[in-house]
């Protein structure tokens, strides 16, 4: 069930104006169904059975239940009835070594179909957690995903269907590598989140509103000739973000969060002075980047969406929604938060890193670390050992567009459900043009691969499978096909993914 929607909010002036010098393009109506032609055959099947074969196998089976249903969550002293695994948020962590077999029963207590994708994960094409490779589950159905992962790292799990992303159905998901050496005394998980459901308008109730601009012909008041915007509930309300070039989302939410707490009511990580802390960040946002920074401390980033970078020592991180990084920090004495500021939204989340005696800041403070060295995409670079070859074999395209005016955002000119495909063959290495012609940046996501970014002057970037694109800008990614199927292509904003912001990349032959 879908929570009431309770309070209104207007849509960004920024935003608006920003939709208003790309122009009115008409409005495709689209939905998240299956595109047309998606192959489905024995050969593929073949084809990914053979795939999960050549992965590691350690002959271990490692077993969870996710159950997925109505919740009444307490987020540290306001309640919120949400959607939730468990009945908890985030959902219960799932572990296990690299080539264990990972074996989740999901048992779905909603009222509508759902799905669960295991986001970053090189798995199985029948097992990714999205329709037209995995279907769906049906309200009080139950399904088992079955599968292995090739690579250790830091992952999550989430739906793939319609406005769930948006509520609290997330889980962390932990790859490891027992060969990996234990560089650290203590590990942190810390998920991010933009939240709504229970305590504001509810995620479908704000798509709503999104989509209703393309339709109720009004505007920003005091705009000349153009009307009065009407009654959005929901929508709007973020600013300009320098990181991101442009408005920082479409969204601002009545709460931010890290682990399920608000910023007045953080979750406290307990450790000594002098240990070496790895933080796990993830961010489980539908709509919301997070610039984080621990007051007090410089991070040492290690790994970006799994994979090892050459460590770098930065102040803060932006993190896209999807995206995740891995850092390792000294921890010093005293109590330090760990701030997560949402870009462009003026405000932040938070939670507490005690190593000691001391005073906890205030829940608004912002400590000076955030306006430091902000590690972007751009600043790393992947070990040696994970880089892939620089030679293609095929030139694959990405080009983003859509307005906020009429909501109608697509891959190639076409929403999903009227997409022409990407198309490429088991082995073949590729280069992939991400090109934005909006004035909104897209955290873009491939399933099922990863792929090493270009930087701007052709030097290696970092290996990730989640990545911020910002306006007008074109980044260049190669990847190497190597799991065959039917792997999703999208934005990782919730909102623009449901209104037709994606593809999927076909193998053939």
């Amino acid at each position: 069930m879908s929570p009431r929607p309770l309070t209104p909010a207007t849509l960004t002036r920024r935003g608006f104006l920003a939709a208003s010098v790309l122009g009115g393009a008409a409005l495709v109506a689209c939905s998240r169904s299956t595109p047309a032609g998606a192959p489905s055959s024995p050969s593929m099947s073949d084809a990914i059975t053979a795939a999960e074969a050549a992965r590691p196998h350690t002959g271990k089976t490692v077993t969870a239940r996710l159950m997925p249903g109505t919740a009444d969550i307490d987020l540290g002293g306001t309640k919120a009835r949400t959607l939730a695994y468990n009945n908890q948020v985030p959902g219960p962590l799932i572990r296990a070594n690299v080539g264990d077999e990972i074996a989740v029963t999901v048992d779905n207590g909603l009222d509508h179909p759902t799905s669960v994708h295991w986001h970053g994960i090189a798995l199985r094409n029948d097992m990714d957690g999205a329709e037209p490779a995995s279907r769906t589950i049906g309200p009080g159905s139950s399904f088992k995903y079955r599968f292995s992962s090739p690579y250790p790292g830091t992952y999550w799990a989430h739906p793939h269907a319609g406005m769930d992303t948006d509520y609290g159905l997330y889980v962390p998901v932990i790859i490891d590598d027992p060969a990996e050496p234990g560089r650290y005394d203590a590990e942190w998980i810390v998920m991010l989140d933009d939240w709504t459901s229970g305590v504001g308008t509810s995620p479908d109730e704000i798509y709503k509103g999104l989509r209703s601009m393309s339709s109720g012909g009004g505007s920003m008041p005091g705009m000349p000739g153009m009307g009065q915007m009407p009654a959005t509930p929901g929508v709007g309300g973020a600013g300009p973000s320098d990181l991101l070039g442009g408005d920082g989302g479409d969204v601002s939410y009545p709460y931010y969060l890290i682990n399920g707490r608000i910023p007045a009511a953080p979750t406290t990580f307990n450790a000594k002075p002098g240990q070496r802390i790895r933080i796990r960040l993830i961010n489980a946002a539908a709509d919301t980047a997070f610039r984080v920074a621990l007051a007090g401390h410089r991070m040492t980033v290690t790994h970006t969406d799994g994979f090892p970078v050459m460590p770098t020592d930065v102040d803060a991180l932006l993190l896209g929604m999807g995206e995740r990084y891995d850092v390792v920090v000294t921890a010093a004495s005293g109590v330090f938060p760990l701030v997560a500021a949402a870009e462009g939204k003026n405000a932040v989340a938070r939670a507490l890193l005690t190593t000691g005696a001391g005073s906890t800041p205030d829940a608004a403070f912002r400590p000076p670390e955030l306006t430091g060295r902000v590690g972007t995409v751009d600043t790393f670079v992947a070990t040696p050992q994970v880089q892939l070859a620089t030679s293609s074999e095929i030139d694959l395209q990405a080009r983003l567009s859509g307005t906020m005016m009429q909501y109608d955002w697509m891959i190639n000119g076409r929403p999903f459900d009227h997409t022409v495909p990407l198309t490429i063959r088991q082995g073949q290495r590729a280069t992939l043009t991400f090109t934005n012609a909006t004035m909104m940046w897209h955290p873009m996501h491939l399933h099922g691969h990863t792929f090493q970014v270009v930087k701007p002057d052709g030097s290696p970037g970092p290996r990730k499978d989640t990545l911020i694109v910002k306006p007008m800008q074109t980044v260049t990614v190669r990847l190497l096909a190597d799991n065959p199927g039917v792997w999703m292509l999208h934005c990782h904003n919730g909102y623009h993914m449901e209104a037709g912001m994606m593809t999927t990349l076909n193998y053939t032959g």
